[in-house]
């Protein structure tokens, strides 16, 4: 290291090109500051190594205790799955899973709530990715799309409405789902693209006729199975419209 051989005074932040002492506000530094010199230029202070933790979002911290609780559920079911196993599997301490929930049940409804809006999601992608008036290719991206996105998580699914109760009869005729089949089937009259005169009870009759193919054990394990089942509710749904299938 080449030895320092002056040391000089400087006016900070009002010398010509000097920089800005650390500890001082533009508008306001103006006190002399002694800056050691070598011959490769002058000696600069280390900049700090420590930057203050970031913390997450509540909502993020949330959803990472859902997924590691989701993880442990389906490896291991939800009696044998502990708090801390939990609360391990998200990386922070046992007292942050009370902050969110406030029990293994609670997660679990959770769980429900978030595999439901998923789904929900992967619906509206689907039809709003379609023209306006594609009423027919709307309905049966509709089918398509909700019957994928049981089929995805089939074992998620059986572990949150099926093998774990308490789950209501009310899901299978009050849900989002329904709910957006409902908006779709009314919209869709109201244009003359098809005629229903009670969308609500058409919306309930598809979605449960849906969910109860799709809730079969081993249904559509392999691609060919899973492509011919979803044609098959397409179909099904059309038809159910009074729509020409496209697979008679």
């Amino acid at each position: 290291m080449p030895a320092i051989i002056a040391v000089k005074s400087v006016a900070c932040c009002l010398i010509s090109r000097a920089p800005q002492c650390a500890t001082c506000l533009p508008a306001t530094c103006t006190g002399p500051i002694p800056r050691a010199v070598n011959e490769s230029g002058p000696v600069l202070p280390p900049a700090n190594p420590v930057s203050k933790p970031r913390t997450k979002p509540p909502e993020e911290r949330r959803d990472e205790l859902m997924t590691a609780a989701e993880r442990l559920f389906l490896e291991k079911g939800l009696e044998q799955t502990t708090i801390e196993e939990i609360t391990t599997g998200a990386g922070v301490a046992k007292g942050t899973f009370y902050l969110h929930f406030s029990s293994k049940a609670d997660v679990l409804q959770a769980l429900r709530a978030r595999f439901v809006q998923g789904v929900l999601d992967g619906i509206v992608a689907a039809v709003e990715g379609l023209r306006h008036e594609d009423w027919r290719g709307k309905l049966a991206a509709w089918s398509t799309a909700c019957a994928t996105g049981y089929l995805d998580a089939a074992g998620l699914h059986h572990l949150a409405f099926v093998a774990a109760p308490p789950a209501t009869r009310e899901g299978l005729s009050r849900n989002i789902l329904i709910d957006h089949l409902n908006e779709l089937l009314a919209a869709g009259a109201g244009e003359n693209a098809w005629s229903v005169s009670d969308p609500r009870f058409t919306a309930v009759f598809l979605f449960n006729a849906l969910h109860g193919v799709v809730n079969r054990p081993g249904i559509g394990e392999t691609p060919a199975a899973r492509a011919e089942l979803l044609r098959g509710l397409e179909g099904h749904f059309l038809r159910g419209l009074g729509l020409p299938s496209g697979i008679d």
